[in-house]
């Protein structure tokens, strides 16, 4: 993606815009602060007595996905709160810097490169969507930025070599698999329509569903995409009809499955309604309305609040945060422990001195059975978590209900 230098101070004009309108949403900072230019980011920067040291977001804070962005940030912000006077003692001021991918690969790559040309941030907790992901990654892996993901599960994210990345959520050929089997086995599922949204996170979970649902002899009737941001579905809705299927998976991101569950129950579709941690969120309700009762969805994160801690934790995170935590909130809030975890074992390995971004990569690349909040948290060598795991929920008419870990 090679850009001339106007397309670079263009791209940063408009990061920076960007960042203006959105930054004051939940951050605790007032605003998003201006990504600070100097010194080489692929050099990890000079190790250096106390000082800032700024771990950033990247997801979508605007736009249609800005729900899951929000959960994920201010996950990420709330763990972030409960270690800074930690740091404080080390010498060290961390700081959250969220950054609004916008769902965009492009504007995900451009934060990119302003982050990895800022000596003072060491790490990122990110993304949403794997499409914005994979391309992004290439400049932290130039720049010995660690990345540690709560949401990306396309399979491609971690079989590039990259390591830089991480990620502590299942990945789709795992979530894929377990829906079609749990649609096959709990629900009795013979047939099926299935639909995507055409990207990478989209079209390849449904790729993974359908293998398996042709593996089992569950018949698919359809493999459909549709274009994010339109409004009527009808073409496609038609279709399902005139095939009527016992279930039509969707493959995409709630903005999207809303729309899509509803204008399917008003054409009079009557079977199963099914979709990935895409379609995981309190907006997904306000989309589809009373369409959404009965939709079933898988989660690569867990709910938090099946335990007495975890009760806690979660009534603990509305006090302190003014919302109630999102499912992906939790794995934000892991995902920013395991590189403050991290952070902290290269300050003690370094003398007490700032470490380089490097010596932070390879501590956090080195986590074994750190204990999160929801997930324990082992990476092997290409970045995946050895304890990940996939759950159901049940969407009923004003929230989703956890139904239980998927086999």
């Amino acid at each position: 993606m090679k850009k001339t230098q106007l397309g670079f101070l263009t791209a940063v004009l408009a990061a920076g815009m960007a960042l203006t309108g959105c930054g004051g949403a939940n951050n605790a900072g007032g605003g998003t602060p201006a990504p600070q230019q100097g010194g080489s980011g692929s050099s990890g920067g000079a190790a250096t007595e106390g000082g800032k040291i700024k771990i950033a977001t990247q997801t979508p804070l605007s736009g249609p996905q800005s729900s899951l962005g929000d959960a994920i940030k201010t996950g990420a912000e709330y763990a972030l709160s409960l270690q800074k006077e930690e740091f404080k003692k080390l010498g060290f001021d961390v700081q959250l810097f969220p950054q609004d991918d916008q769902a965009d690969p492009k504007q995900g790559v451009a934060n990119a490169e302003l982050l990895i040309s800022d000596p003072d941030v060491y790490g990122v907790v990110g993304h949403l969507n794997t499409g914005v992901a994979i391309p992004s990654s290439v400049k932290y892996e130039e720049g010995k930025l660690v990345m540690v993901s709560p949401a990306n599960t396309g399979v491609k994210l971690t079989e590039e070599g990259k390591k830089s990345v991480h990620r502590i959520c299942a990945r789709d050929d795992s979530q894929g698999p377990k829906a079609a089997i749990y649609a096959k086995n709990q629900l009795g599922v013979k047939s099926v329509f299935l639909i995507h949204d055409k990207t990478a996170y989209g079209q390849g979970l449904v790729d993974q569903v359908k293998a398996q649902f042709e593996k089992d002899g569950v018949q698919v009737l359809g493999f459909e995409g549709i274009t994010q941001g339109e409004k009527d579905y009808s073409a496609v809705l038609n279709q399902v009809n005139s095939k009527n299927p016992d279930m039509v998976y969707f493959g995409g991101i709630y903005s999207e499955a809303g729309i899509v569950v509803k204008q399917a129950r008003e054409k009079g579709f009557k079977g199963y309604f099914m979709g990935g941690d895409g379609i995981d969120s309190s907006d997904m309700i306000k989309i589809a309305g009373p369409a959404v009762e009965g939709v079933v969805f898988t989660s690569v994160a867990g709910d938090v609040t099946q335990t007495e801690e975890g009760k806690k934790w979660a009534a603990e995170y509305e006090k302190v945060m003014g919302k109630k935590p999102e499912t992906f909130s939790v794995y934000g809030y892991d995902s920013m422990n395991v590189i403050l975890n991290g952070l902290k074992e290269a300050i003690k390995a370094n003398g007490g001195k700032k470490p380089t971004r490097e010596q932070v990569l390879d501590a956090v690349h080195g986590t074994k059975d750190f204990q999160g909040q929801f997930t324990k948290v082992s990476f092997d060598e290409k970045g995946d978590n050895q304890f990940a795991d996939v759950f159901i929920y049940k969407y009923e008419k004003d929230k989703s209900v956890f139904v239980g870990k998927a086999e």
